[in-house]
């Protein structure tokens, strides 16, 4: 089962979905997953994916998530840089 972390601060949503959307090169959060799963080569539908093994999604997470936080690592880097 599935489970979804709740964001700490709930305002940061729409800021972490079009990150999200901007590290899958999409539109939108909702697509992003698709994009990259068709990336890698793993072949995730709008529905029931039950036949998708744990390495399967955790590739698309693993890249979706690994993207979102060097990207922001990189942005608290260049803030870091403004402020001296």
């Amino acid at each position: 089962m599935a489970r979804r972390r709740k964001i700490l601060v709930s305002e940061a949503r729409k800021g972490l979905d079009d990150l999200k959307a901007k590290i899958a090169g999409t539109r939108s959060p909702e697509e992003a997953k698709f994009e990259v799963a068709k990336e890698i080569g793993v072949p995730l539908k709008k529905d029931y994916n039950g036949e998708l093994t744990s390495k399967q999604n955790g590739k698309i997470g693993g890249k979706l998530g690994g993207g979102m936080v060097k990207e922001l690592i990189k942005m608290a880097q260049e803030n870091l840089g403004k402020k001296h």
